[in-house]
Formats: C-alpha cells, sequence, structure tokens
C-alpha cells in the first residue's frame, strides 16, 4: 500500500511536579526544605529514514504521546525525566503545521531529525524557595505542559526523472526495461495506480553512474478537475530535475493527434503549478516498433520547433532505449552541475 499524506496528532510529556518535604534525620536538627524538582517531559523527535518509503504507519497510528516527567521527591531527589519518542518518515517528506499550513521542514537528506514537540520543564521543588526570611517554605510548582501539536505529512518522492503522459504509453514497461523496477504492466489504462521508482545505471564500474527515475500513473485530459486518476501524484514530480514526456505515435491506442496528446498533458502540469510545466524535458515517441509515420513526424517536427530533445523508442523491442537512457544521464548530469554550481554561489553570497 502505498501512502503518501497523513495527519498525525502528537503530544509531547508533561514536566513532573516539584516536591515540597522537610528533611527530618537523626542528629540533623535544622534538615529544613528538601523538596526535589520534577523531571523534564520527554520530546518528540522526527527523523528521516531510507528504511520507509511510503507514510502507511503514520495512517494507521496517527497519535502520539510521550512520557511525562517524575515528580520530584524528598531528600532533594529530582525526578527522572520522561522518555522521548523518534518517529521516522521517509526521505522527500514535507511537514506541515496543520493549523497555518506553514512548512516546518523538509526531509531531503537520511537522517536529518528535529524536534517537532518540546517536553515541559518540571517544576522546582520547595527546597528553591527557602530564604534566610523564610526558612519553611511551602510553595512548590507544578510541572509545564509538554507541546501539543497537529501536523499535515506529505511524501513527495526524491527523483532525478519523472516519467509523464496519458495511461499506457509505455512508462511502465520503460522504467522496467531501464532499471531493476518491475512495476505490473497490462494492456489496458491506469495499470499503475501508484508511483514507481527504479535506479538506473550508465557506464561501467568505476566510471558508472546513476539516477533513479519515477513512473507516474497516468493523466488524461481534466485530471486537474479529477478526472482519472486526477493529479495527487504528481507532487511526486515536483523535485525532479527533468521529465520524460512519453507519447504514444501508434494507432493502437485511438487518439489521432500526438501534438494534441502533448499539449493536453502540458496544460495539466501547467494547472497544478509548481513550474512543472517549465522543467528540463526529453520527448519520446514511444510505440516505435509499430508507429504510424505521420504520427511520428508530426510529433518530431513539434518537438524541433520547441527545441526539445525527441527519441523514437520501443520499450518492447528495446529500439532506441539504450540511446534515451544515455542521454537522459547525460542531461541529469549537467542539471546536477549546475544545481551544485548555484548552491555553492548562494553559499558564498551568504557568507560574503
Amino acid at each position: 500500500m502505498f501512502i503518501d499524506e497523513a495527519r498525525i496528532r502528537i503530544k509531547a510529556g508533561d514536566g513532573g511536579n516539584g516536591c515540597m518535604a522537610f528533611r527530618r534525620e537523626k542528629f540533623v536538627p535544622r534538615g529544613g526544605p528538601s523538596g526535589g524538582d520534577g523531571g523534564r517531559g520527554g520530546d518528540i523527535v522526527m527523523e528521516s529514514s531510507e528504511r520507509h518509503n511510503t507514510l502507511v504507519h503514520f495512517r494507521f497510528n496517527p497519535e502520539h504521546k510521550a512520557e511525562r516527567g517524575r515528580h520530584g521527591e524528598g531528600s532533594n531527589c529530582t525526578g527522572r525525566d520522561g522518555e522521548g519518542i523518534v518517529l521516522k518518515v521517509p526521505v522527500g517528506t514535507s511537514l506541515y503545521d496543520e493549523e497555518t499550513g506553514e512548512l516546518v521542514h523538509d526531509f531531503q537528506r537520511p537522517d536529518e531529525s528535529i524536534v517537532i514537540a518540546r517536553g515541559g520543564r518540571g517544576g522546582r521543588g520547595n527546597q528553591h524557595f527557602a530564604t534566610s526570611t523564610h526558612q519553611a517554605p511551602r510553595e512548590h510548582e507544578l510541572g509545564r505542559a509538554g507541546e501539543e501539536k497537529h501536523y499535515r505529512l506529505e511524501l513527495k518522492l526524491l527523483a532525478d526523472v519523472g516519467l509523464v503522459g496519458y495511461p499506457n504509453v509505455g512508462k511502465s514497461t520503460l522504467i522496467s526495461r531501464i532499471s531493476a523496477a518491475r512495476p505490473k504492466i497490462a494492456d489496458y489504462p491506469f495499470t499503475t495506480l501508484e508511483p514507481n521508482l527504479g535506479v538506473v545505471t550508465i557506464g561501467e564500474a568505476p566510471y558508472e553512474e546513476s539516477f533513479v527515475v519515477a513512473d507516474i500513473p497516468g493523466l488524461i485530459e481534466g485530471a486537474h478537475l479529477g478526472a482519472g486518476l486526477g493529479m495527487q501524484f504528481l507532487r511526486h514530480i515536483e523535485r525532479t530535475r527533468l521529465l520524460v514526456h512519453l507519447v504514444d505515435v501508434s494507432d493502437a491506442g485511438g487518439r489521432p493527434d500526438p501534438v494534441e496528446d502533448f499539449k493536453v498533458i502540458m496544460g495539466e502540469l501547467k494547472s497544478f503549478g509548481h513550474g512543472l510545466d517549465e522543467k528540463p524535458m526529453i520527448v519520446v515517441a514511444s510505440k516505435a516498433d509499430v508507429a504510424n509515420p505521420e504520427k511520428l513526424k508530426k510529433l518530431q517536427a513539434m518537438a524541433k520547433r520547441k527545441k526539445l530533445g525527441f527519441y523514437a523508442i520501443s520499450a518492447v523491442t528495446g529500439l532506441g532505449v539504450d540511446a534515451l537512457k544515455y542521454a537522459i544521464g547525460e542531461r541529469v548530469r549537467d542539471l546536477r552541475e549546475k544545481d551544485l554550481a548555484a548552491a555553492e554561489s548562494t553559499q558564498s553570497e551568504s557568507l560574503g
């Protein structure tokens, strides 16, 4: 089961109460106040982990509460601190405050951790209130309440390349051909009901390179209005560097104009926003082994006008797949270098 959104309620531990006590021991005639402090409540920490790939464990367990601190005791004994909780989330999870909608943190690397709810401070015992004129204080403090929060978790897969296009154009077949991913493949629309990730390796050791490809469930016209599977999975290509747009150029799909198909999908990407329609793109003529020559020629001319890379492939026979794989790898390498240069430039400006 692929779960990419969840809502949780969390409560950090309350602080323990301070103690009111007086020292009464043999040979200690003026023992005085000896009430210890309460322990601190446990924090709740969220940490990104590569061992998780969905949010399903939050969907069915939405409430999490840390342990409260133990109350203070006599003889100036401080109560034990409450145990905290560590919540594991997949890399690529965004954490939002449910009430304000504000982005709290974006987990983009493994083992990132932040405190999302702080435990309450323990109350002071009556030993802290003794003065020269007030030698038998009965004042003591209650523990502070731990923070209580409502969060929304949204998972956006981390991939270098996103495959987009109409249903049944060959996206799943392509990702199964170039990677070890084995998505469900069938000859009917909407076979893919959840995103699939595949790692593609090019070159040979020790110079081999790899990139991650995401196969996004097919879009149709009106997806932004909820048609088909809607646009619920498009968030997973927000982080991608490159889009590979597959268009069926055979007559089997029943769609007469591949250029119109391309425009429809681009319109849906634009409707979703977040700059998806402006990402670098490669146009792929799919099912080239049974292509209609006129459709293939028309799509190629359109890609040339828009100055987009164009490749004709057949994921079934393997025609053109290797050329496409290496072209994608080269584009991803260039885009990674640009991103790295931009990040270094931004860092130097902030330090300067």
